[in-house]
């Protein structure tokens, strides 16, 4: 490929499941739509893990987690090991970060040149109680019910100003850096929570039109025991009613709009820069969202709502209209970045598991392909990991009963045929594409003892849980009021 600028911009917490270009039938999203029709959009790509900081670790370092030990949401990547950030830099080429990154502060070598706006880990720590899994504590998640509906926060004023950041630096600046080609991270926080959403979004979507999330805690269906202890540490759902149901959806479906919106200035200004023909943009988000799958909200599972998230990238060589079914996922941005800005890649480059999306993109179908996930954060009593291969799915739970899915035959992940005779070989083979990545008892036991040291570090259990700050995190400036 010819060295290119790229300009990468990331979602917060966006559900693939939620874009027109996936198939959502209500969720106006145009501009992220073109963007698909332009180039390659990719239809089976995966966070690493669903939750923040260790999601966005990865996706630095080109890493699984367990690699790096970014287990939760009080650990954040703090330039150890290096990623493609520190390899571009080393090789001259401009690299720029505007807007979210979660790493532990501004101030550690993480490989950019600039940062514009960035929000790191509240106090350079982040969560901490979410490290505490020696006998796990009920999470207040009352807060999530309670704000929501019509309303600014924190949150879209912080992504107005990302976007408003971004359009400048590309009008103004990249310039300035064109003898070499230069990557650009632009990274918005919406939709995150709080679901609230400004009130001419909220209003596009009519709460008495808004579908009920599917197998809610109401309807009686059993769930996995797994889920069922998620539920219990992290009982987000108990705080709402039907009524609260719609208007959280209704909320979120606006936040998607909102950022979409601002997706859309960013690359209207990328064109009025003159840049549309030398710069390709990759999307994405670094996790979804259960928006009250099963009875969850936020992140934390290994279903598609939480698990999967959109991928898409266009540019002057890259086919319009493909659509590319090979599994993929957020360790695959390392080599797709030096790919792109004309960077060759190191012995140790190389030993990373992942591979580059043009490259993905330019070969055919492999159904032998397997990305991985997993999760070590709040809620979980034991670890739970993902392995996508073909249009399979196997999630492994350390001391529960593992799921498989045939996505193909059931999209929605309502058929668990982990039980029944004929997977029986299947679950084999898929188990042993876990055995080969990792451990999966062993990684759970270190991933333990090493937030058993973070919490003893910070004075310990009860004093972690006595003065653990709730909510999200805050804004890196003066955004709003609303506590986020």
């Amino acid at each position: 490929m010819k060295p290119m600028n790229l300009l990468v911009i990331m979602a917060d917490e966006l559900s693939a499941k939620t874009l027109g270009c996936y198939g959502h039938p209500v969720v106006k999203t145009p501009n992220i739509d073109r963007l698909a029709a332009s180039g390659a959009r990719f239809t089976s790509a995966y966070t690493n893990s669903p939750i923040c900081i260790p999601a966005r670790a990865s996706f630095a370092t080109g890493r699984y987690v367990h690699e790096i030990g970014c287990w939760d949401n009080a650990s954040p990547y703090a330039g150890e090991p290096k990623g493609w950030a520190h390899r571009l830099q080393a090789e001259g080429r401009r690299v720029t970060s505007i807007g979210k990154l979660h790493y532990r502060n501004n101030t550690d070598p993480t490989g950019f040149d600039q940062q514009i706006v960035p929000m790191h880990a509240r106090d350079g720590v982040g969560g901490p109680v979410a490290s505490i899994r020696d006998e796990l504590i009920v999470q207040k998640a009352d807060k999530l019910a309670r704000e929501i509906g019509p309303g600014e926060t924190s949150y879209t004023n912080y992504d107005l100003d990302i976007a408003e950041k971004a359009c400048a630096w590309l009008e103004n600046e990249a310039e300035k850096y064109s003898r070499k080609p230069w990557m650009t991270f632009v990274s918005f926080v919406s939709p995150h929570f709080p679901l609230m959403a400004p009130k001419e979004y909220f209003e596009m979507y009519p709460t008495d039109a808004v579908p009920m999330p599917k197998t809610h805690a109401l309807d009686g269906r059993p769930r996995h025991p797994w889920i069922e202890a998620y539920r219990r540490y992290v009982p987000s759902d108990s705080f709402f009613d039907d009524e609260k149901r719609r208007v959280a959806i209704a909320s979120y479906f606006g936040l998607c709009t909102f950022l979409d919106d601002q997706v859309g200035r960013v690359l209207a200004c990328l064109e009025r820069a003159g840049l549309e023909g030398s710069t390709r943009v990759i999307f994405a988000s670094d996790h979804g969202e259960n928006l009250g799958a099963r009875g969850t909200w936020g992140k934390g599972t290994m279903y598609e709502e939480s698990a999967a998230v959109p991928l898409m990238m266009a540019g002057p060589d890259i086919k319009a209209g493909a659509v590319v079914e090979t599994p993929a996922s957020l360790l695959d941005f390392y080599p797709t970045i030096l790919e792109s800005v004309g960077v060759s890649p190191n012995e140790e480059d190389e030993s990373c598991a992942g591979r580059s999306l043009y490259e993905i993109a330019r070969a055919p179908y492999d159904p032998e392909r397997a990305v991985f996930s997993e999760y070590h954060a709040s809620g979980a009593e034991t670890a739970a990991y993902l392995i996508r291969k073909g249009t399979k799915k196997y999630i492994h739970y350390v001391d529960y009963p593992p799921e498989l899915y045939d996505l193909a035959a059931d999209p929605e992940e309502q058929d668990d045929i982990a039980g029944k005779p004929e997977s029986e070989s299947l679950i084999r083979e898929l188990e042993g594409a876990l055995r080969d990545i990792l451990d999966p008892e062993e990684v759970d036991a270190r991933a333990k003892r090493d937030q058993a040291a973070l919490i003893e570090s910070l004075g310990g259990r009860e004093h972690v849980i006595e003065t653990a700050k709730t909510g999200a995190t805050p804004t890196p400036g003066d955004y709003g009021e609303d506590g986020y």
